[in-house]
This record gives C-alpha cells, structure tokens and sequence, in this order.
C-alpha cells in the first residue's frame, strides 16, 4: 500500500522483533489492557492452533483485488456501484492463471449507510469468488491514503496519480481533537458495532480464510496513535471469535510498539514487504521464529526489484501465502509508482503493480505463463 515511511533496513525490523522476544512468554493481551469492559475474551491461538488451521488451505497465492470499475473501496461496496459483471469477469481471470485466494478491503461507511445491503454485497462477492474456487481474506480498516471520504458518487481518477481516490478507514474521524490523542465516541461506538456485526454474520463462512483488522496502523505519520485503536480491533474480534484466524500485518521496522503489539496478537503472522529477495528472504527468516504460519499479504513493485520471476517462486517454497498488489489496471491507477506522478498519463516504461490490462490481456505473458507454472496451470 502507499509506504510514506520507505522500507525499512532490515536491521531495525530484527531490533523490532528482539523486544517482542522479550515478551513472547508474556499471557496475551486481554481485557484488562484493551477493553474498558470486562467481556469474555479469546486468547491468542496456540502455535498448534494456527498451523492445523494453515494446513487445510494449501498454498494462498493471490492478488489484492478490486475491481478495475473502482477507485476505492466505497465505489467497491456502495449499492449503486457494486459493479458484479466485473468482478465475475476479473475473478475468472485469476482462477484461469491458478490464483485461489485475494485479499479484499471493506469499509465501515459503505456499511452504516445500509448495514443489511452491506452483507448481502459481502455475501454476493463470497459467492462469485467460491465460483472461481477463490477464497477471500478480508480487510477492516487501513491507515493509507486519503484521510477524508464520503458517501455517494466518488471522484475521478487523479491523471497519472498511484491510488489518488483511496481513502484511509476510518481516519482522522476517530479522533475527538486535533492532537489526535482521544477518541470520539460516536465514531468509536459506529466502528465496535460494524466490526461485531460483520465478523458475527461471517464467523464460520468458510469462504472467507482470515480476517485482517487493520492494513498498515502507524501510516499517513500516525504511528503509536494507532496503536488505541488497533487494540480495540482486536479486542472486539475476540469477543466475536469467529472460526477464522485474526491478525494485522507488520510492516514497517521502525514502528516497534505496533510490530510488537502486531506480532504477539495475531493468531497468524501476516506482513507485506517489497524489497529485493535478498530482504524479503532475511524479514521471513526472522519472522520463522514464532512458529505461526506466514502470510504476505503485498508484494511486487516492479520497480522496485520485487518481482514475480524472484519473489514468488520463494514464498511457493516456504510455503508461504503470496497476495501481490493489484491485479487489473482500473481506476486505482497502480499502475503508477508511489511517488513517481505521471501527470500527463501515458503508460509508464515499466508498470508498477497490477498483472492484467483491463481487456484481460496480461502486462507481461512471461509473467502470467511463470504465475501458472508456479499454479499448477500448465
């Protein structure tokens, strides 16, 4: 997703990962350090738990998937654009080049608009992925992008600009000041409500393969501020305790009371990372250490060195889940560097993320004809 804080040296990540050894044998977060209610609370999965649980999935290999008709999550979910021809369409791609799984991000406005529409959207996009023999991992709330949003119409894709109508969820909103240090209840109130209402509908949809509560905490220079409400994430799903693992993602080293809050309370570690492979391998030697099943849910920024052809092939043999960013080009303009604009459009020299254009020819055949050898498609 959108890296203010550019990837970090993996030496800080390692520093990040030495203090929460430290508090590996520690219980588990409960209610008495995230809950201002005392609630029955599920603990951590055991390491036992959580790698029966991997078993039964084989290898994830997907992309982070929206549809090329959407600029950002809202125009995903809202009723008016839920546009189901293109995602059927562009799910069938990804079943076709032996893809299984994708990672899918949500939003809470597009739920208080129409609680009840909302599910029956989620359930109609389960539906048409378990036709396609995919499997879905959906995300809550993200840190990225931009902090301000609404409801209804979107706006128009940003000429040349990489993600330029992606909104953060829930953003500034959930802060009752501008110091950014205490929450407002109301929005508090609207997020536990969405968060419990989605996980109890889909608790034991077996479509669904992981719930990841929060994309990126600590982005868009919110850092620790995060860390409240991540906490809170994470206590409202354990009082649902859906059948399917919860976790959030590591990813950036620097960031290390949320690495360490991340790393100890997920019941599966998940983490992106789009270095070259010589990093990447060394971030997954590291993470080896706790036991849990591993799950990259970003990778492949071309240029950037993190490829397909020397990433994939990797995650494959340490049997790792592989969810690249972006699958078609549309609207979110990924295609395009983080921070390399192309305000005049035009196709870069070399794409940034995304697999197919949006006529369903692939971007690179070696590519694709290396993702389905890797797939079994061959």
């Amino acid at each position: 997703m959108k890296h203010i804080f550019k990837t970090i040296p993996f030496l800080a990540f390692c520093f990040a990962l030495t203090l929460l050894s430290c508090a590996k044998k520690e219980k588990p977060a409960d209610t008495a350090t995230v809950a201002d209610t005392v609630k029955t609370v599920r603990e951590v999965w055991t390491k036992e738990q959580a790698n029966a649980w991997y078993t039964q999935w084989g290898w994830l290999r997907g992309s982070d998937f929206i549809p090329s008709t959407a600029i950002n999550q809202l125009e995903m979910w809202q009723a008016e654009s839920f546009d189901t021809a293109t995602i059927n369409r562009e799910l069938g791609w990804a079943e076709s080049i032996g893809m299984n799984s994708m990672r899918v991000y949500l939003h809470h406005l597009a739920w208080e608009v129409d609680p009840a529409g909302f599910k029956d959207r989620m359930n109609t996009y389960l539906t048409i992925a378990d036709k396609h023999h995919i499997s879905t991992l959906f995300v809550f709330l993200d840190d990225c992008w931009n902090p301000e949003y609404q409801s209804g119409k979107q706006p128009e894709p940003k000429t040349g600009i990489h993600n330029s109508g992606w909104v953060r969820d829930p953003g500034p909103r959930i802060f009752a000041d501008t110091t950014h240090t205490t929450f407002d209840s109301t929005q508090l109130a609207t997020l536990e409500k969405y968060t419990k209402d989605v996980l109890t509908h889909f608790k034991d949809d077996k479509r669904i393969v992981l719930w990841d509560l929060y994309n990126e905490p600590g982005n868009s220079n919110n850092k620790n501020k995060s860390l409240p409400l991540l906490e809170k994430m994470f206590q409202w799903g354990r009082e649902v305790n859906p059948s399917q693992p919860l976790s959030s993602g590591v990813w950036a080293g620097d960031l290390v009371d949320l690495n360490k809050y991340q790393l100890a309370n997920s019941d599966v570690i998940t983490y992106h990372n789009y270095d070259v492979p010589e990093e990447h391998k060394k971030l997954i030697d590291s993470l080896k250490a706790y036991g849990r099943p591993l799950i990259c849910t970003e990778y492949m920024a071309r240029t950037r060195g993190s490829l397909f052809s020397n990433v994939m092939p990797m995650l494959k043999a340490e049997n790792i889940g592989a969810y690249n960013w972006g699958f078609v080009s549309g609207k979110t303009n990924t295609i395009y560097a983080w921070s390399a604009p192309m305000p005049k459009g035009g196709e870069p020299k070399l794409w940034f993320h995304d697999i197919f254009r949006k006529d369903g020819k692939p971007y690179k055949k070696d590519e694709v004809a290396l993702i389905k050898s890797l797939t079994g498609k061959n």
